[in-house]
């Protein structure tokens, strides 16, 4: 028997294509950009193929400090600030997802309340100074370790666990937090996996909060780097007066290196993780 082939089918492809097509070509265009010899590039002859492959401004990112030192600092940010917000995620929604805890409906509605309301930026920002955080890595990763959509995420998946697993630790001996990292954490990997994704990316992504805790450019994450790069042309090495004949052209291509650069891990890691990723967001979604 041969699929039927509705009208929404093909207009639902017909978007997806479209969808696809908009969001690969910038990262095809740079990386053709970044690979072509700089005469192509300066003829506008590039379009989302290299033309006499050219790995120069690769070179040229990698042999500048500053990105080393900013991709340390990235990778610090966040391997802790995932940890740091994970833990404290999972906890906070186990917590929640009891419902014999004292004043446990009010506590969620004010939580709730957090993603509609806040502070604004200006009282958060003489909060973390109060606290001497500016300049210093717990300022990257503190203020913004709780996002309230993923403690929701986590406490629907924690309610939807059996009652068994802490009634069976409980008759083990086992105490409320030994319960939780001995039998809960263990059985939460696809949930765990789901909202690390999450904070991974936003840390790695993460610009306004350096930009406005930070001063000292040894502690600049990779996207302070690449906002300065772009919008203020500093490029990473003084050769390139001397590589092509025009300095626009080879700003860019080495601006497009840096870019792809530093993007390119955290796409890398998605793979490894998708499984996970599927599977914990589909958790979330039905079970409430």
């Amino acid at each position: 028997m041969k699929p039927k082939i509705s009208l929404f089918g093909i207009m639902n492809l017909v978007i997806m294509l479209l969808v696809i097509v908009v969001t690969l070509y910038p990262f095809i265009y740079m990386l053709a950009v970044s690979l072509s010899k700089d005469i192509y590039v300066m003829k506008g002859e590039i379009s989302i193929w290299p033309k006499g492959i050219n790995l120069k401004m690769y070179e040229l990112v990698f042999q500048d400090p500053k990105i080393w030192i900013a991709y340390k600092n990235t990778l610090i940010y966040v391997c802790l600030g995932t940890f740091i917000s994970v833990m404290v995620t999972a906890m906070g929604g186990y917590a929640l997802s009891r419902k014999d805890m004292k004043f446990h409906r009010s506590l969620t509605m004010l939580i709730v309340f957090t993603m509609f309301f806040s502070g604004g930026m200006i009282p958060t920002f003489l909060v973390v100074r109060s606290l001497g955080l500016i300049d210093t890595v717990w300022g990257m990763v503190l203020p913004g370790a709780v996002s309230t959509w993923n403690l929701i995420i986590m406490r629907t998946f924690f309610s939807g666990m059996p009652k068994e697993v802490e009634e069976s630790g409980r008759m083990d001996g086992l105490t409320d937090i030994g319960i939780f990292f001995r039998l809960v954490l263990p059985l939460s990997q696809a949930v765990i996996a789901t909202v690390s994704l999450f904070y991974a990316v936003g840390l790695w992504n993460n610009f306004l909060l350096p930009l406005l805790y930070l001063r000292d450019p040894n502690l600049f994450p990779l996207q302070v780097l690449l906002r300065n790069l772009v919008l203020a042309g500093n490029v990473a090495s003084g050769d390139v007066t001397r590589i092509g004949g025009d300095n626009l052209i080879v700003e860019d291509s080495l601006k497009f290196a840096t870019i792809m650069v530093s993007t390119l891990p955290i796409l890398l890691v998605y793979p490894f993780i998708q499984k996970y990723f599927v599977k914990g967001v589909m958790i979330g979604a039905v079970k409430g």
